[in-house]
């Protein structure tokens, strides 16, 4: 597992904790803490389910992206069924503090935590790998999804055919991605989740 990056030189605190279950693969019904804090939603379970059905033929071995991390349900949940690695970006440090060690529990090799805000991320991260899979779950009331969309179609970040998979509230309209195609959609009580793909070509 690789270090995570901090931001800040100040430990992080612990705060009010949940627990997650991994639902499939090497980890299959392993409970995990993760801490509460504002705006983190884990995907449940139903519809962690549901994408993971739709992404079974391509998660083994692929370079995953979650740029909303939280409590790691989407990034651990990869890793589980074969993923080759997860970025896991997260902006809150007591998230970070306990994602890390969540990794560190399930020696979770491919793993990489970081602490930073997703929409800075994006705009400095050319360096950075392509992505076979990306999970895009901003929290609802920030308006973070439109402008992460629209970076990461820009940034280069994406292989070829690579899956981006996003959650919105369902009164929502659904975001601008000329460069993606919808290959999936349902709705879970108030929320519309998406599975796109990029074009092979880029165009």
């Amino acid at each position: 597992m690789k270090h995570h990056q901090r931001s800040t030189s100040s430990p992080p605190g612990r705060g009010a904790s949940g627990q997650l279950r991994i639902i499939g693969g090497q980890w299959r019904g392993r409970k995990l803490r993760f801490t509460e804090v504002d705006g983190l939603r884990p995907t449940g379970d139903r519809i962690r389910e549901t994408l993971f059905n739709w992404l079974a033929p391509v998660i083994s071995g692929a370079r995953c992206l979650d740029l909303f991390a939280g409590s790691g349900a989407l990034g651990l949940e990869a890793l589980s069924r074969g993923a080759a690695s997860a970025t896991m970006i997260e902006r809150h440090p007591k998230a970070v503090s306990v994602l890390e060690d969540n990794c560190q529990l399930l020696g979770a090799e491919g793993a990489e935590v970081l602490l930073a805000e997703a929409l800075s991320w994006l705009e400095n991260a050319r360096s950075a790998p392509s992505y076979d899979v990306v999970f895009l779950d901003p929290p609802f009331d920030t308006q973070l999804l439109q402008p992460c969309l629209t970076l990461l179609q820009r940034s280069g970040l994406l292989a070829p055919g690579a899956y981006v998979y996003t959650e919105s509230d369902r009164s929502q309209p659904p975001p601008l991605a000329p460069q993606l195609a919808i290959v999936r959609e349902k709705t879970a009580g108030q929320v519309c989740y998406r599975l796109y793909r990029s074009f092979e070509n880029g165009e």
